[in-house]
């Protein structure tokens, strides 16, 4: 009988790379991680040192891998993603990857709404809105700080959520469900509050998602929302 291995039509530094990707999934080789080295695999596999160098250097490519001169390969850190397309709690997207949320609420008042937001919510200078600042963790790492502002009418009851068992956007789907959305993303450099909240160093780069909602035939709601650059991601698709 033949040996299926020598059947194999896959390309060595794909198998290389489909075993390195196995081990992570598995979970044997953890965020942070050190992964054999190049002469190992070059050991294991029985190929040439280019061989392997193409696959890791592949998985670096794809931040699947990390490299750190003078100090090996590891496992980087994991870029979580939210998708575009659908609007869902991060609770739910959290929970889809099989991780733990928690939230913390940083800011939960009533404000007189200055002339930039009023002008956003289409109400008058001055007219009440409710805002929210809140830190979604997924497995204790802080991934996400919602700003959030409010419209009243959309969510009289708002101020009075529990935001430890919910999320605002699981709120207010119910409360109002949505109409239509605009959103936009960029790269920004963390502010000091912010990056106190996210735990990470002031000015490291953040992917941002300002996004507007309308409900009930009004603006309900504009977020920002800031995540690190390093772990985060935004995904999506059409059709």
């Amino acid at each position: 009988m033949e040996d299926p291995i020598a059947q194999d039509s896959t390309p060595i530094f794909q198998r290389i790379k489909d075993y390195l990707l196995g081990e992570i999934a598995a979970g044997r080789w953890k965020e942070g991680d050190v992964v054999p080295s190049e002469q190992a695999l070059v050991r294991q596999f029985g190929v040439s040192r280019m061989t392997v160098n193409r696959a890791v250097r592949e998985l670096t490519a794809e931040q699947v891998l990390t490299r750190r001169q003078g100090s090996g390969t590891f496992v980087a850190p994991q870029k979580y993603q939210a998708t575009l397309v659908e609007i869902r709690s991060i609770a739910d997207e959290i929970r889809a990857r099989g991780h733990r949320h928690r939230s913390s609420l940083h800011v939960l008042e009533k404000v007189r709404a200055p002339d930039v937001l009023a002008l956003q919510f289409d109400l008058q200078a001055g007219d009440m809105l409710f805002h929210s600042v809140i830190v979604h963790c997924e497995n204790e790492v802080p991934i996400q700080v919602e700003d959030r502002w409010v419209n009243p009418a959309c969510a009289p009851d708002y101020m009075n959520v529990d935001f430890s068992t919910t999320t605002p956007n699981e709120h207010l789907m119910q409360a109002a469900p949505l109409q239509d959305a605009t959103y936009s993303i960029e790269a920004l450099h963390a502010p000091r509050d912010i990056a106190a909240m996210l735990t990470i160093e002031p000015g490291q780069c953040c992917l941002v998602l300002k996004r507007r909602t309308r409900a009930l035939g009004k603006v309900a709601s504009v977020v920002t929302m800031w995540h690190p650059g390093q772990l985060y991601q935004f995904a999506g698709s059409v059709g």
